[in-house]
């Protein structure tokens, strides 16, 4: 790559603004950035920040209001084809054939980006070596993981090797395997063909990957440089409090976070990451184990956007009766298993769940986790074995266990055109609500997930962060004693990620029984305790702690909970592929 070629992106004055309605929402406000060549640059924001629209502008699918775009030379605005036929572009929901095999999406794609057929014998190879799908060719797309979809989606965008990559969220929904997976392409992609690379992303351990990190929020840029510049301002305010052998991490955590000299308090492997109030170094009451920590990206993030934090709180007249047995089993499951044809989804799996227990159900993409959900919530049959909620067999009683269930699906389920206030009320009223409960529940939702602004929204229209806020509200209308999250922050940025925990962790501890799937592996250590499955079948349970300490070696003898995931994954396959 020539080094005196100019910047990859220059970008000048940029505005872009949307109608809604009535109406407009500006989108861009006057961003001012330049982006240098054969290096990774992040995208970071919460949800509305301005993310997808930049990307969509660069990559000239959108028209600016105002505003110069330079993207590898070319002016975006005078020749957005000219910048399509330069660049690769993979968006948030990337258009695959689930009909089409592996080869025929490849086909597809290289036919709409004229590619030569004499090329394509050498390029395939190389993307299907890079990818790991070379012995997946001849298999429907509809029935590869999410994680391959996603390879193959990024082996779409490149046939025609782009001197610019542009990836809107490319990790979301993946497990984290797959995550390391795609990574190591990208690094490969830079590294060895000095591609550019322009990602958005809501994992902030991501941001700390990038050469360069862009802050976006409200359509502005509140920052830009690498990413350990962000947290320099930060240094005296970050601890890290150790947990005693016998403390629950997620109630000192919640304790933490109620000081009124802490900002921000996380769970961590190591202990509870604080980051301190402006203006304080040091905390007020030494009662634990406090160390000093240097700071991270992530700090600064919730540093600079602190009007977005919210404390989310579930008060004891909304919530079901706290109920201080926590021994009592409220879902037993005993050698269930789950049959498609000959190939087991689930199979033989037995567990346990305790009232006000945050149960964390774990695995690769495939590995049953969902399936699991469905049957537990009688949304599918089991093929055999026994499972009850709350005493009722699923297997007899579906419907009268389901009355006691909330279900929060992986993907957004509600109905995408109605209003907010509808979805509310429909979910309230399919579970009987009427009258002045019925009111009373529409006040609560609103009030407890920050909604009355988006009461007359359309559902559908809303920032993924307020879809998911929605979901959970509608799940909890019937004030339920379990509730099931799949994959419930899957997508959204860290802060609201905080408030659904602090939202979980107030449910728990008025005795709500909760059990939820997550890929993002820092969020199974607010869990009691963890359940994780691999092609159907359990490879371990116990407390984030215990699951940590199966997975420790003598190289790596305190692994955080992603690695201790991939270390137990990886040990499985490499067991099974012996065999």
């Amino acid at each position: 790559m020539n080094a005196d070629a100019g910047p990859a992106l220059s970008v000048s004055g940029l505005h872009k603004a949307f109608r809604n309605g009535p109406h407009q929402v500006q989108a861009l406000a006057g961003v001012d950035i330049q982006v240098q060549r054969a290096q990774i640059t992040g995208l970071i924001g919460p949800d509305g920040a301005g993310k997808t629209t930049l990307l969509r502008l660069l990559a000239g699918l959108l028209r600016a209001d105002a505003g110069e775009l330079q993207v590898l030379g070319i002016d975006v605005q005078a020749d957005p084809l000219a910048v399509q036929r330069a660049i690769g572009y993979m968006p948030q929901h990337f258009g695959l054939y689930e009909d089409l095999s592996v080869s025929e999406n490849l086909d597809l794609y290289a036919d709409l980006q004229g590619l030569p057929r004499a090329a394509r014998a050498k390029r395939y190879p190389q993307l299907l070596q890079m990818t790991g799908l070379s012995a997946f060719t001849t298999r429907l797309t509809g029935q590869l993981s999410g994680g391959m979809k996603q390879k193959l989606g990024l082996a779409c965008t490149l046939v025609r090797p782009p001197q610019l990559l542009l990836l809107d969220e490319p990790t979301v929904g993946v497990d984290p395997l797959s995550r390391r997976e795609l990574w190591k392409i990208i690094d490969h992609l830079v590294a060895n063909e000095g591609l550019t690379v322009v990602l958005s992303t809501t994992y902030l351990d991501e941001a700390e990957r990038c050469a360069e990190v862009l802050l976006l929020h409200a359509g502005q840029v509140l920052g830009h440089g690498p990413p350990g510049k962000f947290g320099q301002p930060l240094q005296g305010r970050c601890w890290l409090v150790r947990v005693g052998s016998e403390e629950t991490p997620r109630r000192l955590q919640a304790a933490l976070a109620a000081r009124p000299e802490v900002l921000d308090a996380v769970i961590a492997h190591e202990g509870i990451r604080v980051l301190l109030q402006a203006g304080v170094t040091r905390p007020t009451a030494l009662d634990h184990d406090w160390q000093p920590s240097e700071p991270r990206f992530e700090d600064a993030f919730i540093e600079m956007l602190p009007a977005r934090r919210q404390q989310a709180e579930v008060r004891s007249k909304q919530a079901p009766a706290a109920r201080t047995d926590h021994s009592e089993a409220v879902i037993s499951v005993q050698g269930l298993s789950r049959r498609f044809g000959d190939f087991y989804a689930v199979h033989d799996v037995s567990f346990e769940v305790h009232r006000g227990e945050i149960f964390g159900l774990l695995g690769a993409n495939g590995a049953g986790k969902s399936t699991t959900f469905r049957m537990l919530c009688g949304l599918l049959p089991a093929s055999s074995g026994q499972l009850a909620v709350s005493g009722v067999d699923l297997r007899r009683a579906a419907a009268t266990a389901r009355a006691r269930i909330g279900y929060m699906a992986q993907r957004f389920s509600l109905y995408t055109h109605l209003k907010v206030r509808q979805n509310l009320t429909f979910f309230a009223r399919s579970y009987g609500l009427r009258g002045p409960r019925l009111r009373a529940r529409l006040h609560w939702a609103a009030e407890s997930f920050g909604l009355h602004d988006r009461l007359d929204a359309i559902s559908g229209d809303l920032p993924l962060g307020y879809k998911q806020r929605l979901a959970m509200a509608c799940a909890l209308m019937h004030e339920p004693d379990i509730l099931f999250l799949d994959e419930p922050t899957s997508g959204v940025d860290p802060l609201e990620r905080r408030s659904f925990w602090e939202r979980i962790n107030a449910l728990a501890n008025h005795g709500v029984t909760i059990m939820v799937t997550t890929h993002l592996l820092e969020e199974a250590e607010y869990c009691d305790r963890l359940l994780i499955l691999a092609q159907g079948r359990i490879l371990a349970e116990g407390s984030p702690r215990a699951i940590r300490a199966q997975a420790a070696t003598p190289e790596q003898p305190d692994p955080d909970m992603e690695e201790a995931f991939i270390t137990l994954i990886g040990a499985t396959a490499e067991v099974r592929h012996a065999a």
